[in-house]
């Protein structure tokens, strides 16, 4: 399994999960400084916007069984005041490179009349719109929608694609938003299960699409946020009286 953006945050807890699932792990970031070496994993910085550098990759680490494209920035900030350069470097990296990645590794597959796993991450902010997100939520809807391409023509070369999508997670990107006691607060009331989602949940959810047991589940772009998304009419206030069944009406 090969893991982008997989040495720190989300990436680190989908390859730290993996590798306790029994897989041979490479993690694949931009910047691989300082993070710890294990015996039991392959780091390799490499930038996965470039080609060359991906295709270099993949000759020392072998073709994966399964790809997570992971890698992802974000640049918040009003859309007025955003830099066409800013705009473009989120886009460049979420959804550009995901598809240098996948189409890398799924061309080597086809070449080789092999079958393969795609999990590509997006983001509850592709399914509903945040303030100041930039390009972010945008870069995030297309690679859902990059994802249905993947599936529908990879499919019949026994290539699986499939996406995840985090909600409001207590880790990675979210860490700095959520260290804030009283904004953390806020936001874990808004989730109707009660709780921020984990690393953990969205590494169980990646590892499940590369299960045998998930062989008839493609093109999905399935939403882990504790049912927020589904949720904003739970936030519009109605009057009270409303709110019981009145026999007889």
């Amino acid at each position: 399994i090969l893991v982008t953006g997989g040495a720190r945050g989300l990436g680190a807890a989908i390859a730290a999960a993996a590798m306790e699932d029994g897989y041979r792990v490479g993690a694949v970031d931009i910047d691989v400084d300082g993070v710890p070496a294990r015996p039991e994993q392959e780091t390799f910085a490499a930038s996965i916007t470039d080609e060359e550098s991906v295709e270099e990759l993949l000759d020392r680490f072998g073709t994966p069984d399964v790809l997570v494209n992971n890698a992802g920035i974000v640049r918040f900030g009003p859309l007025p005041d955003l830099t066409t350069q800013v705009f473009r470097d989120v886009v460049e990296v979420n959804l550009v490179g995901t598809f240098v990645m996948a189409r890398a590794i799924a061309c080597r597959w086809i070449a080789a009349g092999r079958s393969g796993v795609v999990v590509n991450t997006t983001s509850m902010s592709g399914v509903a719109a945040g303030p100041n997100a930039g390009s972010y939520g945008a870069s995030k809807a297309d690679v859902a929608m990059l994802t249905s391409q993947m599936a529908l023509e990879w499919g019949h070369h026994g290539i699986r694609v499939d996406a995840v999508a985090p909600g409001l997670i207590d880790a990675g990107m979210s860490e700095v938003i959520h260290a804030e006691a009283a904004t953390h607060e806020a936001r874990r009331s808004k989730v109707p299960l009660g709780r921020l989602g984990a690393a953990s949940d969205i590494a169980d959810m990646v590892l499940f699409f590369a299960l045998d047991r998930a062989s008839n589940v493609h093109g999905q772009n399935i939403v882990v946020d504790g049912g927020v998304t589904g949720s904003i009419i739970a936030h519009l206030r109605r009057p009270a009286s409303l709110n019981s069944v009145r026999m007889g009406e």
